[in-house]
């Protein structure tokens, strides 16, 4: 996801994007939805959030890592 989509679903949650890099910004969602605050943590490829919409960045994150 492009971060322009996610600053705009920050602004919705009430979260100033400022300066927050594209991981703090999606942790920062994930947060304020209740969800666990695990974006980029996915390891061997493996993650039991499977509706998350963040999965495919956040696994590309945790390669990049």
């Amino acid at each position: 996801m492009k971060l322009e989509q996610i600053r705009t679903i920050a602004k919705t949650h009430g979260i100033h994007p400022g300066k927050l890099t594209r991981a703090e910004l999606i942790r920062s969602i994930q947060s304020s939805e209740g969800n666990p605050v695990c974006f980029s943590n996915a390891t061997n490829g493996e993650c039991d959030q499977s509706g998350c919409l963040w999965r495919e960045d956040c696994f590309a994150a945790a390669q990049a890592a």
